[in-house]
């Protein structure tokens, strides 16, 4: 297969270029329209318990209040004749407007919740209407039209969840232009230090604004037949841009080598193909099957990431393989052209020599090396011990967000929050007597400050209504319950009044569904948990699959696993240390809560598959010289010594891509952009530098161990770097190998 594209490369290199010219012009016409395509949420399970229940509500209810308007009226107090006349007006419009639906407010209902303790300010709620790309669509319109000054007189902000996802949705696009305006001159920079030549240096940068381009076009393919979150632009740039460079830095690193080394440029193509390229093959697979794991969660959000994610390996991997040759032949000797007055020549060998000398010093000392090292990494991870699990709300915005500020104000100025209630619905008749008891159970749990029905109104310690009924909560064919509460939301107190809520005896025959912010937590978390452990087990089988395939050894991916483990544990506990105990907040400008967890995971995924991307290519070199029928010790040391600098050239390039979105003014943007950069040099230094020849040394020959069936398995479908492969590998106590080349079967 190699082979294949390496000849198509060399005898049909224009064509190759002219057709990657002509799609990714058509690619960049079709992605325009992404963002048209996509959504924002898709944090929730559209199978628990919350979610049904506010499809419900919305089906026969008109929808849960998802937006809050709060008004001020320039007389000060909110309750006087003139400010009065102005709210009825503002709402009678609202109540026209027909993507708005279960408009109440404080005018109409003289509800002391729905005014400020000290009068000066009123709320208005009501539903927006639509899907959630309507619902966003609509909410940008609606905060246009009625947020500001309203009619010369009032003064209205909104919040609640329609303008929270409107806030998002702004910000994200804002972050992401921000980020890519950041990474890219960066990342030229940076390309042109690692080679020295400003030709060499473009063409990584061209593979990865294909790969950006290609991604949008995806985007936009998947947002038409199913949802994909707007946040997906994010993941898409940055692994686009930081994959594709990776790739193409190592087929432009082994090309020129290649050419120093005194082959022809067909030679060096062909060459560069049949190992680098089938390097790069081999880590876009683990990369996707890392990322492939986010498709088991329900959450669309994740599903979404997983499709793009692997969507974006692909496209990174296939212009690398496909146009990067293409590029150098065209270019052959003139890849180094433009060379800059810093650079060297490069050595024909390519080796590093310091890299060269870090491993041999760490194989010589292994446990004195690699233990501190551990230790630091134990210590980085300690964080995860305390670790608590919440879902997005405004607090992930900047402070100066007006949904933001709103909620602030809603929490400090007035009563019961009714957009923090529980949302109880029962999709059949009830009968009054029936209802009356089922809120009256309601009533009495802790934490409860009423039950409101189209029975009546219910607080604790009565078993009778103690305030008039609402109508508009009951139905012939349903029933609406609000259940509100003094507990502060999303506390463990809020969690477990979900709970109890949903182990009371309902009326006979029925089966309430409870929702609510507070709801929509505690079925977040045991979603991802009973989904968890099949991800993870998905991302071990494969990794350990694709590492066997590569590397004929069962002991290879196994070191693999656990030292990815151990760095993958010190970022999240990083991260963990920085977003949820609140260090650095006033320098990066977020405000810690528990750690978000579909992007906790999503991070996980992420940091774990680029992991591996370094471990193919460190272990790759490593594997072709011990097949040349170099000694353990020997392998690894020039392994890295060739590697080390592409490695760690690497990493720095893709962690800009991260750090970039650091710079986001959304919160789990931040910890996503400086957790992926972080997990990325933590790999590349401590693991690849330190923890794998240190695990090599101690594994001795063992480190190459397969029982002889898997080695004749992987003798018949196996694949490599290049270069021979060896007939057997001994045990642990085996004697000195013999090696005899065998051609490496496709």
């Amino acid at each position: 297969m190699f082979e294949h594209m390496a000849e198509l490369a060399i005898r049909r290199s224009r064509l190759v270029l002219v057709v990657a010219a002509l799609a990714v012009a058509l690619m960049g016409v079709v992605g325009a329209g992404a963002f048209d395509k996509l959504k924002g949420g898709g944090f929730d399970d559209p199978a628990s318990p919350s979610t049904r229940a506010a499809k419900v509500i919305d089906e026969k209810f008109g929808g849960e209040t998802n937006l809050v308007l709060l008004v001020r009226s320039p007389d000060g107090r909110i309750d006087t004749p003139a400010s009065t006349e102005r709210g009825r007006g503002l709402v009678a419009d609202l109540k026209k407007d027909k993507r708005l639906s279960n408009v109440v407010s404080f005018w109409e209902t003289n509800s002391p919740d729905l005014r400020s303790k000290d009068g000066h300010e009123a709320m208005v709620l009501a539903h927006v209407r639509g899907d959630t790309t309507e619902q966003r669509k609509n909410a940008i319109e609606i905060l246009d039209t009625y947020s500001g000054t309203y009619r010369d007189t009032l003064t209205v902000q909104a919040g609640a969840g329609a303008a929270v996802g409107a806030d998002l949705s702004n910000q994200v696009v804002e972050d992401l232009i921000l980020a890519e305006t950041i990474a890219i001159p960066l990342t030229l920079v940076l390309l042109m230090v690692v080679f020295g030549s400003m030709v060499a240096a473009l063409l990584p940068l061209a593979i990865a604004l294909i790969a950006i381009i290609g991604s949008f076009a995806q985007l936009f393919l998947l947002g038409s037949v199913t949802d994909v979150a707007d946040t997906a632009t994010n993941l898409t740039t940055a692994l686009g841009l930081g994959l594709g460079i990776d790739y193409a830095l190592l087929m432009v690193s082994r090309f020129r080598e290649q050419l120093t080394a005194g082959a022809s440029v067909d030679d060096a193509v062909r060459h560069t193909v049949r190992t680098a390229g089938r390097t790069v093959a081999f880590s876009a697979a683990t990369v996707a099957a890392a990322l492939a794991a986010l498709l088991v969660f329900p959450h669309y959000f994740l599903r979404s990431m997983g499709f793009t994610g692997v969507g974006v390996v692909a496209l990174a991997a296939l212009s690398t393989l496909l146009v990067m040759p293409a590029l150098l032949k065209v270019l052959g000797h003139r890849v180094n052209s433009g060379r800059l007055p810093w650079a060297k020549g490069q050595r024909s060998d390519a080796r590093e020599p310091l890299w060269g000398r870090l491993a041999r010093g760490v194989m010589r000392r292994p446990l004195l090396t690699a233990l501190p090292v551990l230790a630091v990494l134990l210590f980085a991870a300690s964080p995860l011990l305390n670790i608590t699990f919440g879902t997005p709300d405004e607090r992930v915005l900047p402070k100066d967000a007006e949904s933001r500020q709103v909620s602030q104000v809603l929490r400090e100025h007035f009563g019961s929050s009714e957009d923090s209630a529980l949302h109880i619905v029962i999709g059949r008749p009830v009968d009054r007597a029936p209802l009356a008891s089922y809120a009256s159970q309601l009533a009495a749990l802790k934490g409860v400050e009423r039950v409101e029905t189209s029975a009546g109104v219910y607080t604790p310690g009565q078993s009778a209504a103690t305030g008039p009924a609402n109508a508009a909560l009951g139905r012939p064919d349903a029933q609406r319950i609000s259940v509100v509460s003094s507990l502060t939301p999303k506390s463990d107190a809020a969690q477990s009044l979900v709970k109890q809520a949903r182990s009371v005896t309902p009326p006979p025959g029925t089966h309430p569904l409870v929702g609510g912010n507070d709801a929509v937590l505690v079925d977040a978390k045991e979603s991802i948990a009973d989904k968890l452990p099949l991800a993870v087990a998905l991302i071990v089988l494969t990794t350990f699959l694709l590492l066997f395939l590569f590397t004929g050894s069962i002991v290879q991916p196994l070191r693999a696993l656990v030292l990815n483990l151990i760095s993958l544990g010190a970022t999240l506990g990083v991260m963990t240390w920085i977003f949820h105990d609140g260090h650095l907040s006033s320098l990066l400008g977020f405000t810690a809560q528990p750690m978000e967890m579909t992007m906790t995971v999503l991070m996980f995924c992420i940091a774990f598959g680029l992991s591996m991307d370094y471990e193919v290519f460190v272990t790759s070199r490593i594997k072709e010289l011990h097949d040349q029928g170099a000694d353990n010790e020997t392998a690894v040391v020039n392994g890295l010594g060739h590697t080390g600098r592409i490695v760690s050239a690497a990493a720095c390039l893709l962690a800009v891509s991260f750090f970039a979105f650091g710079t986001a003014r959304i919160s789990f943007m931040q910890m996503f952009g400086l957790g992926s950069g972080l997990a990325v040099l933590l790999d590349a230094i401590a693991v690849r530098g330190v923890l794998v020849p240190a695990a090599m040394r101690l594994l001795g020959r063992s480190a190459w161990y397969a029982p002889g069936f898997l080695r004749r398995l992987h003798g018949r479908y196996g694949l490599s770097e290049g270069g021979p492969e060896p007939t057997s590998v001994p045990g642990p106590a085996s004697a000195a190998s013999t090696h005899t080349e065998n051609p490496t079967r496709v």
